[in-house]
């Protein structure tokens, strides 16, 4: 798993909004990439969930969020449509930017699912925030407004 204080891999991939090249926002605003383990199931539901519940907290620091699995383009349409998700989910079916960003599977003997990781990209492009597990919005938003606020001082 990448560091805090690292720079943030750039990548192009599709997503269930068209191809996405994270360079165009690198250094422009926040990113928060949410690496999730598959579609449809009941954590990945609830944090993405908790995402889409909280748009308005995430626009007022102007934050992109991206979902990433292996799962296809098609796929993650599907479940976007079924919950109403209206940020992308990208499709990283050749599961390289699980790699750039050091994204274990430590379930290989279980199904292959990636880890669940939450990184915070900052305005400088490096990493402020990287922790595993389903986190709590307020952790996170917590970690984009430290930002915001160093950056005002």
């Amino acid at each position: 798993m990448l560091k805090v204080g690292q720079q943030a891999p750039d990548f192009t991939a599709e997503s269930t909004q068209g191809i996405i090249k994270l360079g165009d926002f690198l250094g422009e605003r926040p990113i928060v990439l949410i690496f999730y383990p598959k579609n449809e199931t009941p954590v990945c539901t609830k944090q993405l969930c908790a995402v889409r519940d909280s748009k308005a907290q995430y626009e007022k620091h102007d934050t992109l969020v991206l979902g990433v699995n292996p799962g296809s383009v098609e796929d993650h349409q599907q479940f976007v449509q079924k919950n109403r998700y209206d940020f992308p989910l990208i499709s990283d079916t050749e599961e390289k930017i699980r790699q750039q960003y050091d994204v274990a599977k430590p379930f290989l003997g279980i199904l292959g699912m990636q880890e669940r990781i939450v990184f915070v990209i900052g305005k400088s492009g490096k990493i402020i925030y990287a922790r595993k597990g389903n986190r709590p919005t307020l952790e996170i938003l917590e970690a984009i407004g430290q930002e915001t606020s160093a950056a005002l001082l």
